[in-house]
C-alpha cells in the first residue's frame, strides 16, 4: 500500500529527543541574504509518511530556479509495517550554497514519482 506524504518542510535543524520526538528549529520560508552566494551551515528537509505498508525510497531534491539542474539531492530508504504506521525522514545538507536569486524548488519523490513540490525563494533584500 502506497503511503501518504503527511508533511514536508525545510528548517535549520531537527533535534531528536530522548523520547524519540522531534524538536524543529527555524522553519525556513525563504532565504534572505545581504549578498550572494550564501552558504548555510545546516539545511534540513523534514518529511513524514503515513498510512502505507512496504519498502519505499524517498528522493529529495533542491532544484535551481532554471529548473534544469539539481543543486543537491538525497535518497532515503524506509519501511512501513502496516497502514497504521508512520515514518519521519530528515535529510540534512551541510554547507549548502545558494549562488543565485530566484525561486528554487524542493521536490519529494516516492519510488521515482513526484509527490510534492514547493517553492523556496532566495533573495537579497532591498536596502532600507
Amino acid at each position: 500500500m502506497i503511503p501518504d506524504l503527511q508533511a514536508s518542510f525545510v528548517c535549520e535543524d531537527v533535534r531528536v529527543e530522548a523520547s524519540g520526538s522531534h524538536t524543529i528549529v527555524g522553519i525556513i520560508n525563504g532565504i534572505g541574504a545581504p549578498s550572494l552566494p550564501v552558504r548555510l551551515l545546516k539545511f534540513c528537509v523534514w518529511t513524514r509518511w503515513c498510512s502505507g505498508s512496504g519498502r519505499f525510497t524517498q528522493l529529495t531534491k533542491i532544484v535551481y530556479p532554471d529548473e534544469d539542474k539539481t543543486l543537491v539531492h538525497a535518497t532515503t530508504e524506509f519501511t512501513l509495517g502496516d497502514q497504521d504506521s508512520h515514518v519521519t525522514n530528515v535529510n540534512i545538507f551541510a554547507g549548502l550554497e545558494f549562488g543565485d536569486e530566484g525561486i528554487y524548488h524542493v521536490e519529494v519523490y516516492l519510488d521515482d514519482e513526484l509527490k510534492l513540490r514547493y517553492p523556496l525563494r532566495v533573495f537579497v533584500p532591498p536596502l532600507a
